[in-house]
């Protein structure tokens, strides 16, 4: 696979990100929303929950989009931004309310959306049950499917606020403050080029090729 360098490879990568996770891990429920990757310096992502809030001849649909200053992140966690982001989607298609105070509280009925598509969710005091990064479901989805880190992101240099852990405006959009940084670690073999991902450094071989493997 081509090195994921320029936007346009990013935003075509999203797309099948998008497509992989709903058949995955949510069973195809979700139509693909219009995913855009637009400046945010507060948040990592956001979905939008006016359908129309893209609209061209053929029809209409939500928005969910990935900051473009983060792109660079880990893939799982990018792939976590847009599971956060997919369960605010199940909730709305399934008209769960899962958010309160204004749209900016995450509540029980969020925390266990999110739990059961992959997500480790923690909680904050003033935005509820909205920080989330990726379970053991997400890291295998990542590896399944040979994912690679995008290897662009837009220079926001004045960097990114991470007080607090959510809100959404009053037109109906949902944003994803920055979740906790990845622990995550890959490690290949450098014979066949199998790969697993630990959360800790750890020694490890490759049993069909009985060489060790390295930290990628």
């Amino acid at each position: 696979m081509k090195q994921l360098t320029t936007y346009n490879r990013a935003a075509q990568y999203l797309n099948r990100i998008f497509d992989l996770m709903n058949t995955q891990l949510f069973g195809g429920e979700l139509e693909r929303p219009t995913i855009s990757i637009q400046s945010s310096p507060k948040t990592y992502g956001h979905f939008t929950l006016n359908p129309n809030t893209w609209i061209s001849k053929v029809g209409a649909t939500h928005e969910l989009n990935i900051s473009a200053g983060t792109l660079a992140r880990p893939i799982e966690m990018v792939c976590a931004t847009m599971c956060h982001e997919l369960c605010h989607y199940y909730a709305y298609i399934h008209q769960i309310k899962d958010t309160s105070r204004n749209y900016t509280y995450h509540n029980r009925r969020f925390k266990a959306i999110a739990e059961a598509h992959g997500l480790i969710v923690s909680h904050n005091e003033k935005y509820g049950w909205s920080l989330t990064e990726p379970g053991e479901p997400i890291l295998d989805f990542v590896l399944t499917n040979q994912l690679t880190d995008i290897l662009l992101f837009r220079n926001e240099f004045y960097g990114i606020s991470v007080g607090g852990a959510g809100n959404r405006t009053n037109n109906g959009q949902i944003s994803t403050i920055p979740p906790k940084p990845s622990s995550s670690r890959k490690y290949r073999c450098p014979c066949c080029g199998n790969s697993v991902r630990a959360t800790k450094l750890v020694n490890i071989a490759c049993l069909d090729c009985s060489e060790q493997m390295v930290l990628a």
